[in-house]
């Protein structure tokens, strides 16, 4: 068989890591938005606004951290300020755009935040044990870009 393909247990495992992973995180969007009515995006946007920026972000920055292009962020920002949940404006030094949190955004992203810590707990942070944490660490640690382990180092 060539290395770069995968036998079957290989596919196996992807295919439960990905599904696991989606179902997840599909319960912890829906949780979010059955109770808040925002989107991921509309919490990706909030919550980054907030932690990266104290409330405020160059549009751009706020577009590279959600690794959304322009144009997708930019629609998204209209429909979000349509429901008041944040403002844009230029800045005056260059032909930048400034987003910025409101206070109904402040709101909504206050109600948001312990609704996804319980989804989060119940969905998955529960069903671990402390092995699975441990375990579930060591790998993220691997997988990081630039991560000095080698993938072919699997003798822990």
């Amino acid at each position: 068989m060539d290395n770069n393909e995968l036998n079957a247990e290989e596919m196996r495992i992807w295919y439960m890591w990905k599904s696991s992973f989606k179902n997840i995180f599909g319960r912890v969007v829906k949780d979010i938005f059955d109770h808040t009515g925002l989107s991921e995006g509309d919490f990706g946007v909030l919550d980054r606004l907030v932690l990266l920026g104290n409330g405020s972000l160059r549009q751009q920055e706020l577009a590279d951290s959600m690794d959304w292009d322009k144009s997708r962020l930019s629609h998204h920002l209209t429909r979000m300020e349509k429901r008041g949940l944040v403002t844009r404006k230029p800045l005056d030094t260059d032909r930048g755009v400034q987003v910025i949190i409101t206070s109904a955004g402040q709101s909504a992203l206050d109600d948001a935040r312990p609704v996804m810590s319980k989804s989060i707990r119940e969905h998955f942070l529960d069903r671990l044990t402390e092995q699975d944490m441990e375990l579930i660490m060591k790998l993220a640690e691997r997988s990081k870009p630039g991560s000095s382990e080698s993938s072919k180092d699997r003798s822990e």
